[in-house]
């Protein structure tokens, strides 16, 4: 490990001879600027454009499930994982996909857990025991679900390029026999709100992977962590916000950012970093969510008939998951299979869905507008913003 002194912890040589480093409490001192001000107002105001434009969502629970699946996919893909939208969205319409069993676990597990900590938030604060209790649903039966699912940690971890050793890693977190003091720490400052709510989340990210307190999901539980506190801290009604996005987009300047807090005590560009991110992906999704509420609208006129007629539900299916089938929308609606293809056919010819694969009794459809603005790349800062 590279860190020698920081102003941000201590590094702590241990009987075994490794050094690990000890996360001072939070917060930092924080040099508040007229750049950091300006940064996190507009990182305020986009946030709450967002938070208004998912209030209108005409079906707001069914309407966000793309974009948890989306942050699903693109946390994953952080750690190594390589499933793609389309192929959640296929799964979960009844479809058959060929990727690893092991990737559709994870990726599934990750929406699990989302869902499983925001209705868990009705009930308990953002503590650590809701956190073990997230990483269960997390790491239940996937790659690592052997690295204790709920538990903190007993071992020592590190983190370093493959094949590395704990002798050469790059960082390594506290060791175990401190871990339960730093998590106190921790959860005595989740339920400090005193700093506005972007800065409290941002402090709490780093924090968490600074300790690293799981032996495996510490980078996935972190990303859940920040949505999480969002909705606690009342700054969104729902999941709409997704990080990861930004952080697979940037993930050179994503480690390289929190390290440099761990290395020099670099707070103000750690910060900066990750609010401009907010920014960012706040008017990424902002975006998409008023494009699929445009075409929503378009459809609905071009549809016509009563809102209750399966076409007119199927569009707003559509939106929530671009992908059906006929077997699928039979059974959901509970409808005879010739009426589900009749209303998958009145779509097909009004170049809303278009087939996509399979046999004639299980063919999938796709609303490729839809799935085309939920697949585009993200919108960083040298795109226009």
């Amino acid at each position: 490990m590279n860190i020698k002194e920081s102003p941000s912890g201590v590094v702590v040589k241990t009987a075994s001879g490794y050094e690990a480093f000890l996360p001072h409490p939070l917060p930092p001192h924080i040099t508040w600027n007229m750049a950091l001000v300006t940064t996190l107002s507009k990182a305020d105001r986009i946030l709450g454009m967002l938070a208004r434009e998912g209030a209108r969502l005409p079906d707001p629970h069914l309407l966000i499930r793309p974009f948890v699946s989306r942050e699903a996919v693109l946390s994953s893909k952080i750690e190594g994982t390589r499933t793609t939208l389309g192929e959640i969205f296929v799964e979960a319409s009844g479809g058959s996909v060929e990727r690893s069993a092991d990737d559709m676990q994870e990726v599934r597990n990750y929406i699990d857990a989302l869902d499983f900590g925001v209705a868990r938030l009705a009930e308990m604060p953002i503590s650590l025991r809701l956190i073990r209790e997230i990483h269960e649903k997390l790491m239940n039966g996937v790659r690592g679900s052997h690295a204790t699912p709920g538990q903190f940690r007993t071992v020592q971890n590190w983190i370093g390029a493959p094949g590395s050793t704990i002798a050469t890693a790059s960082y390594v977190p506290p060791v175990p026999a401190d871990l339960a003091e730093v998590l106190k720490d921790f959860e005595a400052f989740l339920h400090d709100h005193t700093l506005p709510p972007l800065v409290h989340v941002a402090l709490c990210h780093y924090q968490f992977e600074a300790i690293h307190p799981f032996i495996d999901g510490n980078g996935r539980m972190g990303r859940l962590i920040i949505m999480l506190l969002l909705i606690e801290r009342k700054v969104l009604p729902a999941p709409l916000l997704y990080l990861s996005a930004f952080f697979e987009a940037s993930r050179g300047e994503y480690y390289q950012r929190l390290y440099q807090v761990s290395s020099s005590g670099s707070w103000l560009e750690w910060l900066y970093y990750f609010l401009n991110g907010v920014a960012l992906q706040a008017q990424d999704v902002l975006s998409r969510t008023e494009r699929i509420n445009q075409l929503l609208t378009e459809w609905r006129a071009q549809v016509g008939g009563k809102v209750d007629s399966i076409p007119q539900k199927l569009l707003v299916q559509c939106c929530a998951n671009p992908y059906l089938s006929a077997k699928l929308v039979a059974e959901q609606y509970d409808v005879a299979f010739t009426t589900a293809q009749r209303a998958i056919e009145t779509l097909e010819e009004l170049g809303i869905l278009f087939k996509s694969a399979g046999d004639k009794r299980n063919r999938m459809y796709c609303a490729t507008r839809i799935m085309a603005i939920l697949d585009e790349p993200t919108l960083m800062e040298h795109d226009g913003l």
